[in-house]
């Protein structure tokens, strides 16, 4: 058995937000990427296209590449261009590659469990990626023992610490193959694995990728004059030079290797794509269902405008996330748009804590008023959706400071009442704004002087995506795959916990 290869920059593995999390929106879902190209420098490929998903997960990224031998791992802390230098893109040769930016959803954010993670096998090695979040995380963890033997226990004691995600179950249980393939084995175990997934993986010679049969996390196909490509959005295609064939079916496998391409369907497809992917996740240059995401957000602008006039001299975004939908309800409003608010760019995650003084700041790290534009106008004020309500209450005040007259929002989702479990970092239930208080209640707490949400029925017709196919549950508690009791969900599912039936804990090398 091949032992594994991998590579870690310096560093204890802890990350520190340069903003308090509490203040933040909801965060992103991870970035995955896979490439299949004899004769082209994939892990190169293969960093760009996980550049073009930046935005999808700040707290981590890896590379795995294999050259028909062995796979090689490099990962680390930090974003994309940090992780990754000329010399370390150099030393990952291969034809085959699979890459991974990462939000934590299960397991803390950590350097053991950051991605790609490794495993090797009775023949050889893989490595996976994943964009979404498993909900039977135990029951599979469990498989791992029964598969195992508990022998990764015992492995587990001498060699702390340890991963504790749900993709390091799933990897090591498409490890565990006796008498089949890589290919054979996935077969088998997908229909059992349940929540939201789009898998990436390779083992020394194959990519293989797939999506759960509700097709909740995005997942595409693309095509290089040697080679294939996986990726979460058509953005990355489009930064690596790949034309879009089409998405990845939900319940479909792919498989890539030197017979070219081939799918099989494990499960029945039972659409259910996620909703807030056109609010706010997936990059506006982006197709998702066939529909480019910068359209449906100016239409969400648009039936806003309808829906909630103002009286205003002014509309300005919200950066980044806001600007189509303002630009939609400034032409449908005939209010003039402006650039009223200037983001900083590089802000993302940091190793540097910031000072008291600074924290104080708060949203100033990341964004800034252009007093000139605004001092003495009436401002429409558009942004994606109000999660605790702080970041909102912040902007308000500190618009008011540099000379507003007078602050309406507008809200292109509905009010969120209800935590994501498919892969989006939502607070707690008790913790969202819109949970406890109306809309009136809501504006009167950030201060304000109107608020306009969007209404559900409004947002999805802005997709063109018929409503039996979304999901849903953030705005009505609807969950399109049945939720297992609480104890049995979170974040630290396989954290070490006193007051939690102990899981095991497993190894990633």
């Amino acid at each position: 058995m091949p032992t594994p290869t991998s590579k870690r920059k310096g560093g204890d593995g802890r990350l520190t937000a340069a903003i308090d999390p509490h203040d933040q929106g909801p965060q992103d879902a991870c970035g995955v990427f896979g490439v299949w190209a004899p004769g082209e420098d994939v892990a190169k490929l293969t960093y760009f296209g996980l550049y073009a998903l930046q935005h999808r997960g700040q707290e981590s990224a890896g590379i795995a590449v294999s050259n028909g031998r062995q796979i090689l791992v490099y990962k680390d802390m930090g974003l994309v261009s940090q992780v990754f230098d000329e010399s370390t893109l150099e030393s990952l040769k291969g034809h085959v590659a699979v890459g991974h930016s990462r939000y934590s959803t299960t397991g803390a954010s950590t350097w053991h469990n950051a991605q790609p993670t490794f495993h090797p096998t009775a023949t050889g090695s893989i490595a996976l990626a994943h964009n979404g979040n498993l909900i039977n995380t135990p029951e599979l963890a469990q498989m791992v023992v029964s598969a195992e033997g508990g022998e990764h226990l015992d492995l587990q004691m001498r060699m702390p610490p340890a991963s504790t995600n749900d993709t390091s179950v799933v990897t090591q249980l498409l490890a565990h193959h006796p008498g089949q393939t890589v290919e054979e084995r996935a077969a088998e175990l997908l229909p059992q694995i349940q929540g939201a997934y789009s898998f990436v993986w390779m083992d020394e010679h194959t990519l293989y990728a797939a999506r759960d049969p509700q097709g909740i996390r995005p997942l595409v196909l693309g095509r290089l004059e040697r080679g294939w490509v996986i990726a979460s959005e058509t953005a990355a295609l489009d930064i690596v030079g790949a034309s879009f064939i089409r998405e990845i079916e939900p319940g479909e496998m792919v498989a890539v290797d030197e017979d070219g391409l081939r799918t099989q369907q494990f499960a029945e497809p039972a659409p259910k794509h996620c909703l807030f992917e056109f609010v706010y996740l997936a990059r506006p240059d982006t197709l998702i269902t066939g529909q480019r995401v910068h359209s449906v957000r100016v239409e969400i602008g648009r039936k806003l405008a309808k829906a909630f006039p103002a009286d205003a001299d002014l509309v300005i975004p919200v950066p980044e996330s806001g600007t189509p939908s303002a630009i939609g309800y400034a032409e449908a409003s005939g209010i003039p748009y402006g650039m009223g608010l200037v983001k900083n760019s590089y802000v993302g995650r940091t190793f540097i804590q910031p000072s008291q003084t600074i924290r104080q700041l708060g949203i100033r790290l990341k964004l800034n008023p252009l007093r000139d534009v605004i001092e003495g106008k009436r401002l429409v004020v558009v942004d994606d959706s109000i999660v605790r309500g702080n970041t909102q209450r912040a902007l308000v005040r500190m618009l008011r400071e540099a000379g507003a007259r007078e602050v309406h929002v507008r809200i292109s989702s509905p009010p969120v009442k209800w935590p994501c479990f498919y892969g989006i970092d939502f607070a707690t239930r008790a913790e969202l704004i819109a949970n406890g208080l109306t809309s009136d209640e809501i504006c009167r707490s950030i201060d304000a002087d109107s608020l306009g949400y969007i209404s559900l029925e409004d947002l999805v017709e802005a997709t063109s995506v018929p409503n039996d196919d979304l999901c849903r549950a953030c705005f009505d508690g609807v969950y399109p795959i049945p939720l297992p009791e609480p104890e049995r969900l979170g974040k630290g599912i396989l954290e070490p916990s006193a007051d939690r039936v102990a899981l095991p804990v497993l190894n990633n090398p």
